[in-house]
C-alpha cells in the first residue's frame, strides 16, 4: 500500500510540475510598438466609442502609438469596416480606403461617416448594434502593425 501511495505521488508531481510550451499558437502576439485607441473604452478585449445614430457627426476613431517608442505611423496602410466579425484576414480583400493614408505622426485620428460605412462595409447598422474595424498601420520603419479590432456602439 505504502509503494502504491509513493507511486501514486511521484505520478502527480511529475504531471503538475512539469511546464508545458505550446508554442506560438497559445500566446499573445504582442507587437513591440503597441497602437492605442485613447479615446475608447474597453471591458473585455476590444475597444469601443459610442455612437449615436441622432448625433449626424463622423465617427472619429483616435490612434497612438507611445511618443517615447522613437517610431511615428507613417500611413494607415489598409482599412477593413464591417460588423464583429471583421477581423485581420478581412485587410487582405479590404477595399474601405483606395489608398493609403499619410499620418507621419504617432497619433490619428480616423473619421468615416455613417453614410460611408453602409456603402463600403455593406452593412446596415442599427441601435444597440455594433460596427467594427480593423487597420493596418505602417510605421516608419516599414513595419506593419495590425492593432485589436475597434467597434463603435451605436445608440438612438
Amino acid at each position: 500500500m505504502k509503494r502504491i501511495l509513493i507511486l501514486l505521488f511521484i505520478i502527480a508531481s511529475g504531471l503538475t510540475s512539469c511546464d508545458k510550451d505550446y508554442g506560438t499558437f497559445n500566446s499573445d502576439n504582442r507587437p513591440e510598438i503597441p497602437v492605442t485607441f485613447p479615446d475608447a473604452t474597453t471591458f473585455g478585449f476590444n475597444p469601443y466609442i459610442t455612437y449615436s445614430l441622432s448625433s449626424g457627426k463622423e465617427i472619429e476613431l483616435k490612434m497612438s502609438i507611445p511618443a517615447t517608442s522613437g517610431r511615428t505611423i507613417k500611413e494607415i496602410t489598409k482599412v477593413a469596416g464591417g460588423t464583429s466579425s471583421v477581423n485581420a484576414a478581412s485587410l487582405n480583400a479590404s477595399t474601405y480606403i483606395t489608398s493609403p493614408i499619410a499620418v507621419n505622426s504617432t497619433e490619428y485620428v480616423f473619421k468615416t461617416t455613417l453614410q460611408e460605412f453602409i456603402s463600403k462595409a455593406k452593412v446596415t447598422p442599427v441601435a444597440g448594434g455594433e460596427i467594427a474595424f480593423m487597420f493596418l498601420i505602417t510605421l516608419d520603419d516599414g513595419t506593419t502593425i495590425i492593432p485589436v479590432q475597434v467597434r463603435a456602439r451605436i445608440v438612438a
